[in-house]
């Protein structure tokens, strides 16, 4: 998902911690050689599991998501104490996150996480160099035999939270990273449900150019605030567009966790990220030796992605309508990009055919904004 973001501090090196204990001829022990073949076994240690974090690991946001991934996959092996596991956070996409990656290799980690879409490259070189070290490139799309690829369908959640937007507003801002598919999927899917409720609806897009700058992303909600708009959604890695539409008295969106804590009044509801099972099903395979490269794209059927976290201004009966929707969405009824009628992008380009639901294929390849987006793609 993220790409040119901050500096990270140096790891030191992994070789500094991995080296062999060396003994001067005093300090030897004397007597017999011992009988090697007798020796018991050593008992093998737990399996290490390491997660590389692209930004400062904060109460909400992107990285928390991650994190309470891993911390459930603490939970799961608690008991056995079959697993440990370590993180390292902010560290840049690039030259920085395969040093990182090669470290926690070189250290014994046998299973590694990279949730960024610009950690896919270095996933892969590094993985070429430790074939015997499984990787996990989450947002990534690229596989090898030791790395495996997985995301969740964001745009999913995204709708379902459109639709409550557009029942409590009629003009939107969104902050957005970068103009990549991902993005597009998700502000397409959240117009596309506030005018299933209000046709009316508009969405204005500010895109940063950033992943994680918070004051950057919180200059740009409160643009989008003076130019109108009444409800906030944001795909970008801090809570700062929670925290200005709290301060302004507006309403939002929260996306990755719930952030009713950080804006309990602003927040309409939650667009959550759920990574514990699947990471603790990787890290089951790898124990039990059935872990297997593949691409994983779940969503609220799998439990992946979830609304919940509504806040008090939201009724009853949108409440219950928005969870009926993630009800349908599980079950395969709701399908954010089928068209009832057909859906023209904002150049007026008929992008979904009455009657066509889009295939996987030209979801990752989205490249247009959907009627209702005021803003215009970036050239």
């Amino acid at each position: 998902m993220y790409k040119n973001l901050v500096a990270a501090p140096c790891l030191a090196l992994a070789a500094a911690l991995f080296c062999p204990p060396v003994f001067s001829q005093s300090a030897r022990p004397s007597g017999p050689a011992p009988d090697l073949a007798s020796a018991p076994a050593a008992t093998p240690g737990p399996l290490k599991a390491a997660f590389v974090y692209v930004a400062p690991l904060t109460d909400a946001g992107w990285v928390r998501q991650h994190e309470e991934g891993r911390l459930a996959v603490e939970a799961a092996f608690k008991a056995s104490g079959k697993v440990s596991t370590r993180y390292v956070e902010n560290v840049p996409e690039g030259a920085d996150a395969e040093r990182v990656i090669r470290d926690l290799a070189l250290q014994g980690n046998k299973i590694i996480f990279t949730p960024s879409f610009g950690y896919m490259e270095p996933t892969l070189r590094v993985a070429a160099e430790f074939p015997d070290v499984r990787f996990e490139s989450i947002t990534g799309y690229k596989t090898a035999p030791n790395v495996a690829a997985a995301n969740a369908r964001y745009y999913e959640g995204r709708y379902l939270a459109g639709v409550a937007a557009g029942r409590l507003a009629t003009q939107a801002g969104y902050v957005a990273g970068f103009p990549i598919p991902e993005v597009l999927q998700g502000i397409n899917a959240f117009t596309l449900g506030m005018r299933s409720v209000n046709p009316q609806a508009t969405v204005r897009v500010l895109f940063i150019s950033e992943w994680f700058n918070p004051p950057k992303e919180r200059e740009a909600a409160l643009s989008l605030l003076n130019q109108g708009a009444q409800v906030l959604a944001f795909h970008t890695g801090s809570p700062a567009v929670m925290t200005a539409a709290q301060e302004r008295g507006a309403l939002a969106v929260a996306y990755h966790s719930d952030m009713r804590k950080i804006a309990p009044d602003a927040q309409i509801v939650a667009v959550t990220h759920q990574w514990g099972d699947y990471y603790t099903r990787r890290v089951r395979a790898v124990l039990d030796g059935s872990w297997k490269s593949g691409s994983v794209w779940g969503g609220v059927k799998e439990g992946m992605i979830r609304v919940e976290g509504f806040g008090p201004k939201v009724p009853a009966a949108v409440r219950e309508e928005v969870l009926a929707r993630q009800r349908d969405v599980a079950a395969g009824r709701l399908h954010p990009f089928h068209a009832m009628a057909e859906v023209r992008d904002n150049e007026g380009q008929v992008v979904i055919a009455r009657g066509q639901t889009l295939s996987d294929a030209q979801i990752l390849s989205m490249n247009w904004l959907v009627e209702g987006v005021v803003t215009r793609l970036p050239k």
